[in-house]
């Protein structure tokens, strides 16, 4: 028979095509899964694993979960097993390194199936039924800045993020519903989603995502992160870039100067304001936003933000 070594391919039929086990083991092939292997020179890619962790399941089974994320390309944090799905609970195969979940029960209570797509030759979890399985998966931030990155992609709408949330009937429904509702459009990265995920779960007012500043003839003069215009206040996250490359220094530095003459009050916030020092970010941006009288701030901030960022250095 003929074998793609550069596919993932099951020990047996490794043995049919005529490879011995003791060369399975030898240099010319690494390991994918237990008991799936490639040849050595292949690159383990998302892509890889996914098609190595639907093998044995003969074509009835669809990528899930973090599989379908990864797939995607979408930001998750480190989750080790591969995840697939199959249509009934009868067809599930334990399999070393791959997590079973039983995709066929999910629907919507208006008649609504779950359906499935094909991306780069691999069947996954459409979209908006990725984001409800990883709720059973993620935090509540984890899972926001996964819909934000969706959104983003153009791989669905907030709107129907929101709706199939409330319509799908699965477990993690209520979790997947209260994400969606966090989710907004038009978010860069992931560090202002956490950025902004920690002003609003402080009880403090939404910020506006990444307004654009024009002058009188609609150009667009700058772009805030999160901004208050009403009070012309704007919380900004600079990543390492900012620092390291002297081009974005002086962009930086000429974008502040603008601002200033404007009369708005930047608030640059770096990782560990969000990792580390999330208390210490919550109370500037909380006292800037008193002192220039922004309706609706509260005089004390909620503390629902502490469970979602503890304020440890090592939780980045």
């Amino acid at each position: 028979m003929d074998l793609d070594l550069h596919q993932p391919f099951r020990r047996q039929a490794a043995i049919t095509a005529g490879i011995t086990p003791k060369q399975l083991r030898g240099p010319g092939f690494r390991t994918v899964l237990p008991g799936t292997y490639v040849a050595a020179a292949t690159v383990v890619t998302p892509l890889v694993r996914a098609r190595a962790a639907l093998l044995p399941y003969a074509g009835v089974a669809w990528a899930s979960h973090a599989t379908a994320a990864r797939v995607y390309d979408l930001p998750i944090p480190t989750i080790g097993w591969e995840h697939v799905s199959v249509p009934r609970a009868g067809q599930r195969r334990r399999h070393q390194g791959v997590k079973v979940h039983v995709g066929g029960r999910a629907g919507s209570r208006t008649g609504r199936q779950v359906t499935t797509r094909v991306v780069q030759g691999v069947r996954v979890s459409e979209p908006w039924m990725l984001f409800v399985e990883m709720a059973s998966l993620l935090s509540l931030v984890d899972l926001v800045v996964l819909g934000d990155a969706m959104v983003r992609r153009g791989l669905v709408s907030q709107a129907a993020l929101v709706r199939w949330c409330a319509e799908v009937s699965h477990p993690a429904a209520r979790a997947a519903a209260q994400a969606a509702a966090y989710v907004r459009a038009k978010v860069d990265s992931p560090m202002e989603t956490r950025l902004r995920m920690l002003v609003v779960l402080a009880g403090l007012p939404e910020p506006v995502v990444n307004l654009e500043v024009r002058d009188a003839d609609g150009e667009v003069l700058r772009k805030y992160d999160l901004a208050y215009p009403a009070v012309k206040v704007a919380v900004e996250f600079n990543g390492k870039v900012h620092v390291l490359t002297p081009e974005a220094w002086e962009a930086d530095l000429e974008r502040r100067d603008a601002s200033d003459d404007d009369g708005w009050r930047l608030l640059p916030v770096i990782s560990s304001g969000i990792f580390a020092k999330p208390a210490e970010t919550l109370a500037r941006v909380h006292r800037v936003l008193l002192a220039r009288g922004l309706p609706g701030t509260p005089l004390r901030l909620s503390d629902a933000w502490r469970a979602h960022f503890p304020g440890h250095a090592n939780a980045a």
